[in-house]
């Protein structure tokens, strides 16, 4: 079984034809998430402190409306168009998770990202039991 997951307009507007996230089977995967303004989905330019704890509000408000949470990624995918923002984003990302449950990720770097933001991040969530 499929379940197609898209939050309301208002809530976070999709920029291009996509679902928020997919639910198929036991596992949720959630699309990459930019650093959007989630009232108007323009991607915030600002510094990259800025752009990473927009992303990460992002993917909590899609795992919130999945009715899921970061306890239950199990991987994610991060990617950064300049590596010299690594540390930064490592230490906003792994705030919001237990550091007994990181979830296993990649890190991309990657010439450019829609938007022109500077940081994504996709993820992998584990609903079973």
């Amino acid at each position: 079984m499929l379940e197609y997951i898209t939050l309301p307009n208002q809530v976070l507007p999709p920029v291009a034809p996509y679902s928020h996230a997919v639910r198929a089977g036991d596992f949720l995967f959630v699309t990459g998430q930019l650093a959007e303004d989630p009232e108007t989905g323009k991607v915030i330019k600002g510094a990259i402190e800025q752009q990473t704890q927009q992303v990460m509000e992002n993917l909590k408000l899609v795992l919130n409306h999945a009715q899921t949470s970061f306890n239950r990624v199990v991987m994610a995918r991060i990617f950064v168009t300049d590596f010299r923002y690594y540390e930064t984003v490592n230490q906003i990302y792994a705030s919001y998770f237990k550091t007994e449950r990181l979830p296993c990720r990649t890190t991309v770097g990657v010439m450019g990202l829609a938007g022109f933001g500077d940081v994504e991040i996709d993820l992998i969530v584990y609903c079973g039991e």
